[in-house]
């Protein structure tokens, strides 16, 4: 039946492998920040969430897109501290692109 068929931007499949490497790349970027504005806060509680996500026993790719999506969200919304404190938003923005076939 139609209704159970994907639509072309879900029938893509994510790399999860590579998710879990950008995840890993973001926290240790995180990491290096010493404030805890809150749109930084928001961008670990999206990255907490996305890992949440790639552990479960039910992996969705489009679940895992649409965190994707959040996390890019986040990091334009936090952008000018992320900036400040020396984080690579730029090569991550570029990496979630690659990943997503943007």
């Amino acid at each position: 039946m139609a209704a159970d068929k994907p639509d072309d931007a879900s029938a893509r499949q994510v790399d999860l492998d590579e998710v879990a490497r950008l995840i890993e790349a973001l926290e240790r970027d995180l990491g290096k920040l010493k404030g805890s504005s809150r749109d930084v806060q928001r961008l670990r509680d999206e990255i907490e969430t996305l890992k949440n996500v790639l552990k479960s026993p039910v992996r969705r790719h489009h679940w895992v897109r649409d965190a994707l999506h959040g996390i890019r969200d986040r990091i334009d919304d936090a952008l000018d501290a992320a900036m400040a404190e020396g984080i690579e938003v730029g090569r991550h923005i570029a990496e979630i692109g690659r990943i997503l076939g943007m």
